[in-house]
Order: C-alpha cells, then structure tokens, then sequence
C-alpha cells in the first residue's frame, strides 16, 4: 500500500525528506510560503503521471485528498500549529525535531494525537544512523556481555556561518532557544534512546561568542533511570565540525564519531576488556555510503502508521526530551 505524503516546508529539512522517501511513501503535495523552494521540490519528485501539486496553503496541502501522512519541517515555532491541524484533519504526522519550540507545544501535539487516534512521530534522525543502531545492539539490555552501561559523554557542535546571529534560529521567539534546543536536543534523545528516561541534574547555558539572545553553547548533565550518568555538551563554537559519542560499558567501550558528510566518516570503535585488563582488544566499523539516516526514518515511520514495531521517536519521546531542556531553560532564567 502507497501511503500520499504532503510536506509542509520546503526548505534544506523538507527538502531531504522529499528525496529519501521510500517507495511506499509517494510525495503528492508541497506547501512553502516560498513559492520557487515550494516549486523545486515539487519538479525534483515528480513524473508523469504523478504530478505533485504546489499548494496554496498549508491548509490545502494538508486536506489534499490523497494525503494520509504530513511531513512538518518549518521553523520551530510553527511545528504543534501545523502538526495539530493535520493531526485534527485524520492525518498522520512526522513533525522535525525539536517537535515545538518549547514543552507546551508538544504537549498540544501529543493530546492531539491522543484525540484523533493518528500517529505523530518526531524527526530525531539520528537514532537511524547505523553507528548508534550498532551501539543500541551492544548495549542490549544491560544484562549482556559487555555488562552495564555506566555513564555517557557526548559532543556535537558546529561553527555557525557569517550572519548566524540573523537567522531565526537566534531568535527565541521563533525557534524556542539557541543551541541546547538546536543540535542540544538530539544528545538528549539519543541519551534516552540508549540509556532510558533520563532527569536533568545539572545544566549551565552560555553565549560565549555569537552576538544573540539565546545560547550558543550548552553543558547538560543527565541522571539516567538506569542508573547511568550523561555528560553533554552542544556547541555553536565548534570551529570544525564535530559528533562524537562515548558509551562505557562494564567491560566495554564504545567509540563513535562522525555523521557523514562534513562531520566525518561515521565510524564506531568497540573497545573490549581482558579479564587481566590492561590494553582492550579494539575493533573497528565505518559507514561511507551516505547518510542513510533519512529513509530509514521514514521506512519506520511507514511502519509506525501500519501499527507494527517502530524505533523511531514518537511524540511522547519529544515530549521528555523537551522536558529537560524546559527545565534547563528555566534554570538558566533563575540564575540571571
């Protein structure tokens, strides 16, 4: 079965969407308030004799009549607006992280769901890379070979580019926050991906260069349900493009670092304790194919809408993960 995709934003985000979808995720309506980025999208996905349609609105995107899925990729503030009307309109819905661009919003999103029985998933894309789909496996239930998961520590980061204090990414009133809610996030949904639900212990906020309100950079520290403790860092100050995520284990540890494209060769370094210590045995898997993170999100998505196993992060998963940046957030604002 086909299931008709519209996308609602058709910028860099929706766009990649627009490409990776898999053969039974059919594009057939695009919506941009850029009619040219709306048009483009449009002209690389279609062929005769399907014709994706340019609408005229968001609204008209959503209520197309052969639209059962609504991808949402537009600036944060306006996720939950145009995620709930699709929701209410008996749509499914995939709506790019961070989902809202602050707690209440994904809220709205998640009782929507609840409301009309549809499915809402958010796009935390990098659970699907196969570097942390490697890590998820080896760490297992806890219980397994390489014992428990002790603690995590994470960087990501980028430079910014000329102008990156003008983009609305450094507003708040649009995007929510600054970097803790950008890239920031995605460490806090792999955390519970990896580790379970997980409590924010620890948080300090700072704009240590850019000229903006928000922050440019944040350290979180996260107490896990599981008993393991999460060290993160997410920078807008990292000069040279970074990911590296470090896993250990009782008697393992797991290196990985690198997303593709200009964040590296994605690779994971499995580091295995003797029994008499000293100098572990290392092996080592690279990924330099592309990113495959896209489809494989949207294949478990298609999955997800059909009521068999997803992986992928649901509504509730942003819910949680907008939690602790709420709480960081809010602690920041005290300690001003």
């Amino acid at each position: 079965m086909t299931v008709g995709v519209a996308i609602v934003g058709c910028g860099l985000v929706g766009a990649k969407r627009a490409a990776a979808l898999p053969g039974d995720l059919a594009l057939v309506s695009v919506f941009d308030p850029d009619v040219a980025r709306a048009k483009s999208v449009s002209d690389t996905q279609g062929t005769e004799p399907r014709v994706v349609e340019v609408a005229s609105s968001a609204r008209d995107a959503i209520e197309h009549a052969d639209v059962e899925l609504v991808i949402v990729a537009t600036p944060h503030r306006e996720l939950p607006v145009l995620a709930c009307a699709a929701l209410r309109a008996g749509r499914h819905v995939l709506v790019e992280k961070p989902g809202a661009a602050d707690l209440a919003g994904a809220v709205a999103i998640a009782e929507a769901a609840d409301a009309t029985g549809r499915c809402a998933r958010v796009g935390f894309n990098h659970r699907f890379h196969p570097a942390l789909l490697e890590a998820r496996r080896l760490i297992g239930t806890g219980d397994g070979v390489h014992g428990a998961l002790m603690f995590i520590r994470a960087r990501y980061g980028h430079g910014g580019r000329l102008g990156y204090e003008r983009e609305w990414r450094a507003d708040a009133a649009v995007s929510g926050g600054g970097e803790l809610i950008d890239q920031g996030i995605h460490l806090v949904d792999l955390t519970r991906f990896l580790a379970g639900d997980v409590a924010l212990a620890f948080s300090d906020l700072r704009t240590a260069f850019w000229p903006m309100e928000v922050e440019d950079n944040a350290f979180l520290a996260l107490d896990c349900a599981s008993g393991a403790f999460a060290w993160l860092h997410a920078s807008w100050t990292e000069w040279k493009n970074l990911f590296s995520l470090e896993l250990m284990l009782e008697r393992a540890k797991i290196e990985i670092s690198g997303l593709g494209g200009s964040y590296g060769v994605e690779t994971l370094i499995l580091s295995e304790m003797l029994p008499e210590m000293g100098p572990p045995v290392e092996s080592r898997q690279s990924w330099d194919d592309g990113d495959s993170s896209w489809g494989a999100e949207l294949e478990d998505i298609a999955a997800a809408i059909v009521g068999e196993d997803a992986i992928g992060a649901s509504i509730d998963d942003a819910v949680a993960a907008l939690r602790v940046v709420d709480a960081a957030y809010a602690a920041h604002e005290e300690q001003s």
